[in-house]
C-alpha cells in the first residue's frame, strides 16, 4: 500500500510495517482534524436538525392520547445531548474527507492509474454514504412510529435523550454504511484479496440481510416499503460483484498475456555472436 508521499516500497514492493504504521497515523490525524471541522458545523446546526428530530416524538401523544417527550435525567445531559448530535453530524458533514483519507490509505498509490481508482471509489463513495443517510432520515419517522404504536392508550413515552440521539444516529450511519459496501468490495478486489465469485457465493445470505435490514428499517403495513428500501441495496451489491468480475477477466487476460511475452522471450534463440562471445 502506497499513497502517501513518504510512503517507499523495498525491492520487493513490500512496505515496512513502521511506514505502515506512520502513514495510518497521518491519516487518522487528518480524518480526526475533518471531523472536529465538521463537528462545529454540525454545533450551529444543532437546533434546525433537534426540531425535525422531535418531530416523531410530538407525533406519538397524538395516536396515544399520553405525554410524549425526549427527557434529559441529568444537569449535564442538555449539553452531553448537543456535544454527542454535533459530532454524529460532523461524521456526515465530514464524510469526503475521512472517506478520502480511508481509501488512500487502503489502495495502493505507486501507479497513476491506481491513483484515478481510488479518486473513482471516493467519487462513488461519497454520494453512497449521503444517499444511504439521507434513505435513514426518510424511515426514521416511520420507525419511531412501528416502535410506539404498542404504547397502550393513555400511557406516556418519555424517551431518554441519549438514548433517543443513540438510536436515531446510529441508524441513520449504519444505512450510510451500509450504502458503502458495494464500494468496499470492489476497492477489496482491485487489490486482489477477494475475487468476484467468491462474493458471489455468498449472494444468498447477501439477500437475506439485506430484507431483513429492510424490514427493521422500513416496517410498513405492506411490503412496498420494504422493497422500495431493499431493491436499490441489492441493485448495488450485484452491480458490484460485476465490476469485480470484470475485473478479474481484466486481470486474468493481463497475466496470461504477460505469461505468453515471458514465454516468449524465454524461448527466443541466443544469437550466433552472443554464443562466440561465451
Amino acid at each position: 500500500m502506497a499513497s502517501g508521499k513518504g510512503r517507499k516500497a523495498n525491492p520487493e514492493g513490500r512496505m515496512p510495517l513502521l511506514e505502515h504504521l506512520r502513514e495510518l497515523k497521518n491519516r487518522l490525524i487528518k480524518a480526526a482534524i475533518g471531523v472536529a471541522i465538521g463537528t462545529v458545523g454540525g454545533w450551529f446546526l444543532y437546533d434546525p436538525i433537534l426540531v425535525q428530530l422531535q418531530k416523531p416524538v410530538e407525533n406519538i401523544s397524538h395516536l396515544t392520547g399520553g405525554t410524549s417527550s425526549v427527557n434529559f435525567s441529568t444537569i449535564a445531559s442538555p449539553f452531553d445531548f448537543k456535544l454527542q448530535l454535533a459530532i454524529q453530524i460532523g461524521l456526515v458533514i465530514s464524510s469526503p474527507v475521512w472517506i478520502y483519507q480511508v481509501w488512500a490509505f487502503i489502495m495502493p498509490g505507486l501507479t497513476v492509474k491506481e491513483k484515478r481508482y481510488t479518486l473513482g471509489f471516493m467519487v462513488a463513495a461519497v454520494p453512497l454514504f449521503l444517499a444511504g443517510v439521507w434513505v435513514g432520515w426518510m424511515v426514521t419517522p416511520q420507525v419511531v412510529r412501528a416502535l410506539t404504536q404498542f404504547t397502550p392508550a393513555g400511557f406516556s413515552n418519555i424517551i431518554d435523550g441519549r438514548e433517543y440521539v443513540d438510536f436515531v444516529t446510529h441508524m441513520l450511519l449504519f444505512l450510510g454504511f451500509a450504502f458503502l459496501v458495494p464500494v468496499i468490495l470492489v476497492g477489496v478486489n482491485m487489490a486482489g484479496v477477494l475475487p468476484g465469485r467468491t462474493i458471489l457465493k455468498a449472494w444468498r445470505i447477501t439477500v437475506f440481510l439485506v430484507f431483513v435490514l429492510a424490514a427493521i428499517a422500513a416496517p410498513g403495513a405492506d411490503a412496498i416499503s420494504m422493497f422500495m428500501l431493499a431493491v436499490p441495496l441489492l441493485a448495488l451489491f450485484f452491480a458490484a460483484i460485476g465490476v469485480c468480475m470484470v475485473n478479474d477477466r481484466r486481470r486474468a487476460r493481463r497475466i496470461e498475456k504477460h505469461a505468453a511475452e515471458t514465454d516468449a522471450t524465454a524461448d527466443t534463440p541466443t544469437p550466433r555472436s552472443d554464443l562466440e562471445n561465451l
